[in-house]
């Protein structure tokens, strides 16, 4: 007699992911960190100019600073001859101030200084002997970065929730903050599972291999905002699997590998009925069928297949939409390309598939081969979402492959 027991009603994928991302939350806790490991992080608060940017009128060119009325009517056949009566280089500051007939050279960036309203740019002039000659005539503010140009003071210049690129860590850095506050990364545990797993590194026994799945998971996640704890193997037993569901929920989120079939040592699922609450178990999807996904204490707990290929491609169909809520951050639009089949598929799953593909000269070759060959999706570019019930794609037929970068 067995003790298999089947599958309750499978549930489609947006239904799956619909219910997962109505039971996750974003976090709220903060640290504040130096600007120069921020990028990619969540602001937590709004940014505000406390002063001007630039925080005075400064020289967008080399060139001269003048007087622009005194330039008027220049030309090469009939240059304006003015009195160099300073020189001002980039970081330096002078009380000099231009008079009628006066100029200044003047460096890139530095401080228009009094009485000058424009710079005129190096190439059309001619200095000689103490005196420049202006070949070419300017505008009143030519040339010149006014004062706040950039931002104002008081400006809501970035806000709360922003990703933070290199260039708003550059925005930072302009209004002088050495630090910034943000949101903490979601810390996730992940916890492989089974007497038959064993750590990369250790002596393989008979009947064993080696852990896959908690590092290809602990890379997806950590690369989507993820603070990744990695546990040591778990055994398959109740009370095994109880204890690691108490020990990590301080954590934000737990994922177990493996356990979540139907086979009579696969007990996660009544480990969360007991503590919790199973939100859904199995997915209409190839592969990927025996998902698990509950709350425990509110805490979400993922039970994800213990084959490779179905692990690594549920965690992008639904680890990576969850931490990526979790982690404020915005979601993934996928990258998609048109190609042709280079060969034929039959599938017959009677589930919508997720068939693994590389591209080659402009078509797509199926490379999916069992759900435990972690190189079905080592050597894909991408993938074809084969709708349900659809049995066969031809040679030639036009297809979408999602890309995996």
């Amino acid at each position: 007699m067995s003790d298999m027991v089947p599958f309750k009603l499978l549930i489609s994928r947006e239904e799956a992911l619909k219910r997962i991302l109505n039971s996750v939350k974003p976090v709220r806790r903060v640290e504040t960190v130096p600007i120069e490991k921020s990028s990619g992080r969540v602001l937590a608060e709004d940014i505000v100019a406390q002063e001007d940017v630039p925080p005075f009128d400064r020289a967008a060119m080399d060139g001269y600073a003048v007087k622009a009325e005194d330039t008027y009517g220049a030309s090469q056949q009939n240059p304006r001859i003015l009195r160099l009566v300073a020189v001002l280089h980039a970081g330096e500051s002078i009380n000099t101030s231009v008079g009628k007939g006066e100029c200044i050279r003047i460096a890139t960036g530095c401080h228009v200084p009094p009485g000058a309203d424009a710079v005129v740019m190096m190439e059309f002039t001619e200095e000689m002997k103490g005196n420049v000659s202006v070949k070419d005539a300017v505008h009143p503010g030519a040339n010149i970065s006014p004062r706040g140009e950039d931002m104002k003071k008081g400006e809501a210049v970035l806000k709360k929730n922003e990703v933070l690129t290199p260039a708003k860590v550059g925005v930072l850095a302009a209004l002088g903050h050495k630090a910034v506050s943000i949101f903490k990364k979601p810390c996730v545990a992940i916890v492989p599972t089974g007497t038959e797993i064993c750590e990369p590194g250790s002596q393989l026994k008979e009947g064993q291999i080696f852990d896959v799945n908690s590092y290809t998971l602990a890379a997806v996640l950590s690369e989507n905002g993820a603070q990744v704890t990695r546990s040591p193997v778990v055994p398959d037993s109740f009370d095994s699997l109880k204890s690691a569901v108490v020990r990590f929920l301080d954590h934000d989120l737990i994922v177990f590998s493996g356990g979540s079939s139907v086979g009579e040592r696969d007990l996660l699922v009544k480990v969360v009925e007991e503590t919790g609450k199973v939100v859904f178990h199995g997915v209409q999807i190839k592969p990927g069928k025996p998902t698990l996904f509950g709350l425990v204490k509110g805490k979400p707990i993922f039970g994800m297949p213990g084959y490779p290929t179905s692990c690594l491609s549920n965690a992008y169909i639904f680890l990576v939409p969850t931490i990526r809520k979790m982690a404020r951050l915005p979601p993934i639009k996928p990258n998609t390309v048109k190609a042709k089949m280079g060969k034929g598929f039959v599938s017959g799953s009677g589930r919508e598939q997720f068939l693994s593909v590389k591209l080659i000269g402009g078509k797509a070759y199926p490379v999916f081969k069992k759900s435990g060959d972690i190189t079905s999706l080592a050597q894909a570019d991408g993938y074809i979402i084969l709708p349900i019930n659809l049995d066969v794609i031809e040679e030639d037929e036009e297809v979408t492959v999602t890309l995996f970068e």
